[in-house]
């Protein structure tokens, strides 16, 4: 019986497929790219490209496979999710469907990755803000788009638990980060972003990078290895409700700049100017983690970094910058 992984040519499902490969896992591996734009393509699983929001995809992907770790969904950074909200919606359809077919075939081992995104804005208002406990979601005032199909779909998990003896587990992320996955193009995050702003800056010998907003506006990330680490240990226990996975480290993207010159050995100089920003402050509460799973992450934001700008700027001196780097589904 294999694990289905969807979303597995996005960042976190390349990670993801790799790991359970490496623990000798009978892995099948989907997303909706073409194969040759996945971002990690291992020739260990049995990769498909296929269209999950196709009903009739999803209950052929299903068939013989034991766990569903969904990852797959329409999604980017902020700039992308605040300029594409219905494309975000639309992925509503992926979770519908697999849950829909996970019930004809008996499937109820069942994983989805949700987002801090369904956290209510107002408790974000501020720069600096206390972490976000998993009960904060509530009443709901979630990011528009991208956080309303997230929390919709957590709420679908939910009631399948209820009413159909499901074993969904729910994870809700905190800015997913490291090499492998997409640092140009306009899906990118803030890390990748910054790093390869900052990379490409020092290759050109040039000063000027352009930061949105006034660089006070803050997050908390959390490195990839850590992520699969949380991930695995959630999808292998028994706890069935919504759970940070996240780091407490909150920065500024300010701070988080200082970091990466460090890192680079290279001073550069800010331009503020107006973009999409999302809310002021967010940050993970990881008591409720700590406790059910007794995860805490290895990394910490520096050493993460270190190692995803090593990798974009590696990239980039070898013109590996293609096509690919435009693509990215979660």
């Amino acid at each position: 019986m294999s694990i289905l992984v969807c979303g597995a040519g996005g960042f976190i499902g390349g990670h993801i497929v790799k790991r359970l490969l490496k623990e000798g896992k009978k892995v099948r591996a989907v997303d909706i790219k073409d194969i040759h734009q996945w971002f990690q393509l291992h020739e260990e699983a049995e990769n498909i490209s296929l269209d999950l929001k196709d009903n009739n995809n999803c209950f052929k992907v299903l068939k013989d496979c034991e766990t569903v770790i969904n990852l797959a969904c329409n999604m980017g950074g902020m700039g992308f999710i605040q300029s594409y909200k219905a494309e975000c919606m639309i992925s509503v359809l992926i979770n519908t469907n697999l849950l829909i077919n996970c019930k004809k075939l008996g499937i109820k081992n069942y994983y989805f990755s949700s987002s801090a995104c369904v956290y209510n804005q107002e408790k974000q208002s501020n720069s600096f803000i206390t972490g976000l406990k998993e009960t904060d979601a509530y009443p709901a005032y979630p990011e528009d788009g991208y956080g309303w199909e997230k929390l919709f779909s957590e709420r679908m998990c939910d009631h399948f638990n209820e009413d159909y003896n499901f074993n969904c587990k729910i994870a809700r992320y905190h800015n997913i980060y490291g090499p492998e996955g997409t640092f140009d193009g306009g899906r990118e995050k803030a890390p990748a972003a910054l790093c390869r702003k900052i990379a490409m800056a020092k290759i050109s010998k040039t000063k000027d990078i352009e930061i949105w907003g006034d660089g006070e506006q803050t997050r908390s990330f959390l490195y990839i290895e850590d992520c699969v680490d949380a991930t695995l240990q959630l999808v292998s226990s028994d706890y069935k409700y919504p759970i940070n996975i996240g780091s407490e480290e909150q920065v500024s993207i300010n701070q988080m700049v200082d970091i990466i010159e460090e890192i680079a050995d290279y001073k550069v100089n800010r331009k503020y100017i107006e973009g999409p920003l999302g809310v002021r402050g967010r940050n993970s509460d990881n008591e409720l983690i700590e406790k059910v799973l007794k995860w805490k992450p290895k990394n910490n934001l520096k050493n993460g970094l270190q190692h995803t700008y090593d990798w974009i700027f590696k990239t980039l001196k070898e013109n590996k910058n293609s096509e690919i780097t435009k693509f990215s589904y979660f």
